[in-house]
């Protein structure tokens, strides 16, 4: 048997026009507004109603269903507002929350001339085992289409 490679670390970066406090908060705070509905992990199949980082070091990453339940997607290992937030995705290859397993999404605000250069890197990806191919290439598109949806907003 071969050896599994383990996937690169998924980069995505995107600019937007809004400083980098702006974009932060509404990477953050305003992550309802952008996150799409259709990327839910909820095992409940409730609709999205809201998605929240708690923002402090050790909060919470979650969503919230219509039903009011919730399902927890990771935690806030960083939190440094404006330049850099860092989160822990604990969400297997069966997209299940695991509270075992710990990948990690550093999200960097820089300033770029009149805007902001959103840079995004969700590493570790080996940790999901025998699901680390599949769940990186369904990272590489998703984080693209969820930075999209952002940068729509970030204005």
């Amino acid at each position: 048997m071969s050896p599994t490679i383990a996937p690169a670390p998924i980069r995505k970066s995107i600019r937007v026009d809004a400083a980098p406090a702006r974009a932060f908060d509404i990477f953050t705070a305003g992550i309802t507004r952008w996150w799409l509905k259709t990327h839910s992990i909820s095992i409940t199949k409730s609709p999205i109603q809201e998605v929240v980082i708690e923002p402090r070091e050790g909060g919470r990453w979650y969503e919230r269903g219509a039903d009011g339940s919730e399902c927890p997607w990771g935690k806030v290992l960083a939190w440094e507002p404006p330049t850099r937030l860092l989160l822990a995705w604990q969400i297997n290859g069966g997209w299940q929350f695991d509270p075992a397993l710990v990948t990690e999404v550093e999200i960097r605000f820089t300033p770029d001339g009149t805007g902001t250069r959103v840079e995004l890197e969700h590493r570790h990806l080996e940790r999901l085992g025998e699901h680390a191919g599949a769940m990186a290439q369904a990272f590489t598109g998703g984080w693209g289409t969820l930075l999209d949806s952002f940068a729509k907003q970030a204005i």
